[in-house]
């Protein structure tokens, strides 16, 4: 799925997810998406696409990738606004890992580029927006994800009827809070629910 297409008006079919966090569930198969918390960026009958936003990139900060993706050179490192060094790194998905996806507050949109999702989160996948926010004229929220998670037609649906992910609203601080870590607890506790609660059927530590 592309996530450049430029979205108009919502969709009435409310029965898709988009714009809702997933939360996987401590029985998850998967190991890729153990203690994962997705936004999901597009979902329809065509199939789903999200971003993991809980889980960092190692040894990577935003700064690095700029010169890695030669969007600043090195000697430009240090007159890096101050705000650009807060920008996480996040291991977006499995698929793609090479590419960078940007989650962000919808102050910012390139035509064409950015997809705005729901309740002012957009999505842009150019390096466009790493140079606005190099120069200090991106968002003002924004998180990098290296990869996405992606879903084939009613996988997704198939995933949650047999109880994989658990799913709420989404909040910035979900997306963009800086305590990565806390963020799957969080999410947890906006549907009442206690992480030892849902831990009885996983018996391994």
């Amino acid at each position: 799925m592309k996530p450049q297409r430029k979205v108009t008006e919502k969709s009435p079919k409310r029965g898709y997810l988009d714009g809702q966090m997933l939360i996987a569930m401590p029985g998850m198969r998967d190991e890729r998406f153990s203690r994962s918390l997705i936004y999901i960026c597009a979902h329809s009958s065509e199939g789903a696409m999200g971003i993991v936003v809980n889980h960092p990139a190692a040894n990577i900060s935003f700064p690095d990738l700029l010169v890695q993706l030669e969007v600043i050179p090195a000697a430009d490192l240090i007159q890096l606004p101050g705000q650009v060094g807060a920008v996480k790194v996040l291991r977006g998905g499995p698929v793609e890992t090479g590419r960078g996806f940007v989650l962000h507050s919808a102050d910012f949109f390139i035509e064409n580029s950015t997809l705005p999702i729901d309740e002012g989160i957009c999505l842009t996948a150019t390096l466009d927006i790493l140079k606005a926010i190099a120069r200090g004229k991106g968002p003002a929220s924004a998180v990098l994800a290296l990869g996405y998670a992606g879903w084939a037609p009613g996988q997704l649906e198939t995933e949650i009827q047999e109880n994989g992910w658990l799913n709420c609203n989404a909040d910035s601080e979900l997306i963009f809070g800086p305590d990565i870590d806390g963020k799957y607890e969080k999410a947890l506790r906006k549907l009442g629910v206690n992480v030892g609660m849902l831990s009885s059927e996983a018996g391994h530590a």
